[in-house]
C-alpha cells in the first residue's frame, strides 16, 4: 500500500479531522434524511418489519446491515484475515439488539478481485466467529469473483443480521425520561470506526507497529444485553434505550435514542480513555471534540435505565459503569 506524503510525514502541524481523512459525516447524514423521508421503515439502528400471522401482530422481524469498512486496509497491509470477519457481525448484531431483538440468522457479501482460497476460508473462520458470539445462524451468503475490480489483494465484506422482538418489548427509547441514568459498556477498542482518520495520522511503519492492536476486534455485546435485559425484566424493570456507539461516537449516535427536549449528559471522568485514542489524538493534533464526534472514546455500547434499576444492572453486568444521566434540555449529547 503507497503511502501519501500527508501519512509519511511526522510531527503534524496542523489539525487532523475525520473530513480531511475523507470521510463527511454531515453529508452521509443529510442522504440517510433523504432516505427515511421516503420510507416508512426506517428505524434508528436497526429497521423493524411487522409479522402478522393468523391476522395477529405479535412480533417484528428486525433487519439491518453494515461492513468493515477501512479497517481492511489495515488487515491487507499485514496480511491478517482471521479477526475482520468477527467485526463484520458485530456491527450488525450489535445494531440489532438496541430495539431489544433477539438474533437469528446473518449474511454475509464477500467480494474481490481474485478468489484466494487460503485467505477466504480464515476470512469464513472469523465470521464464523462472530456469528457464536452473536448467537445468529449463517444462514447463507455471497461470494462474487470480479477481476479487474478490486486492486490486487484486497477484497469487501458486507454483512446483514435478522432478528425478532416482540410487540410489547421493543426497546425504543419513547420511555426515556428526565432522571434517568446512562451505563456504559467498554469497547474492546477502537472497533471498526475511524480507521480513515488512523490511517492518515499514521504512518505505514506506525500502521504495521500497532497492527495487532488496531485489528483488535469489534466487542459483540449479545450475551451482556441478553443478561440485563432478562434479569431486569424479572425484577420488573426494563432497559429504556440503547446506542451502539458506532460512526459519529457518543455525541451522534446516543440522540438517535432520545425523545424531544431530553439531553444526555456524559461525565467524561468516569472511565479511562483508551490509550490508542490518546495517542491517535497527540500524534494527529485531532481537536477533543473532534475525538468524540469520531472514536467510542472506549464505550461501546450505552443503555438507559430508571435510577432504582441501577443495582440490579450492575448486579447482572459488573462491568457497567455509570457515565451519565438524562436532563430536561435540547435533544443532544453533553460531554462534562
Amino acid at each position: 500500500m503507497t503511502s501519501s506524503p500527508a501519512r509519511r510525514r511526522r510531527g503534524l502541524r496542523s489539525e487532523t479531522t475525520y473530513r480531511q481523512a475523507g470521510v463527511d459525516t454531515v453529508k452521509a447524514d443529510k442522504l440517510v434524511d433523504y432516505i427515511a423521508s421516503r420510507t416508512k421503515g426506517i428505524g434508528g439502528f436497526a429497521g423493524l418489519f411487522p409479522l402478522k400471522l393468523d391476522g395477529r401482530g405479535e412480533h417484528s422481524l428486525v433487519a439491518c446491515t453494515d461492513g468493515v469498512g477501512t479497517k481492511l486496509k489495515i488487515a491487507f497491509l499485514l496480511d491478517r484475515h482471521e479477526t475482520v470477519g468477527i467485526d463484520l457481525v458485530a456491527m450488525c448484531v450489535n445494531d440489532l439488539i438496541t430495539c431489544g431483538a433477539k438474533p437469528l440468522l446473518f449474511l454475509d457479501y464477500y467480494a474481490t478481485g481474485k478468489l484466494d482460497l487460503r485467505r477466504s476460508q480464515r476470512l469464513m473462520d472469523g465470521i464464523l466467529e462472530g456469528c457464536r458470539q452473536g448467537r445468529s445462524a449463517l444462514l447463507g451468503g455471497e461470494t462474487a469473483e470480479m477481476p479487474g475490480f478490486y486492486p490486487k489483494g484486497e477484497y469487501d465484506l458486507a454483512g446483514f443480521s435478522v432478528g425478532v422482538v416482540e410487540r410489547s418489548q421493543v426497546v425504543d427509547g419513547s420511555k426515556i425520561f428526565t432522571g434517568d441514568l446512562l451505563l456504559g459498556l467498554p469497547s474492546s477498542g477502537l472497533h471498526s470506526n475511524g480507521y480513515s482518520l488512523v490511517r492518515k495520522v499514521f504512518s505505514d511503519a506506525a500502521l504495521r507497529r500497532r497492527g495487532r492492536e488496531l485489528l483488535t476486534p469489534t466487542r459483540i455485546y449479545v450475551p451482556e444485553i441478553a443478561r440485563l435485559q432478562e434479569g431486569l425484566r424479572r425484577e420488573g424493570q426494563i432497559i429504556l434505550g440503547m446506542a451502539h456507539i458506532t460512526g459519529g461516537g457518543i455525541v451522534e449516535n446516543l440522540p438517535r435514542i432520545l425523545p424531544a427536549k431530553a439531553r444526555a449528559v456524559i461525565q467524561s471522568h468516569a472511565w479511562k480513555v483508551p490509550q490508542l485514542m490518546r495517542d491517535i489524538q497527540k500524534e494527529g493534533r485531532v481537536p477533543e471534540p473532534e475525538m468524540w464526534r469520531t472514536f467510542n472514546m472506549g464505550i461501546g455500547m450505552i443503555v438507559v435505565i430508571r435510577p432504582n434499576a441501577l443495582d440490579t444492572a450492575r448486579s447482572l453486568v459488573p462491568e457497567l459503569k455509570l457515565i451519565g444521566e438524562i436532563t430536561a434540555g435540547k435533544r443532544e449529547v453533553r460531554i462534562e
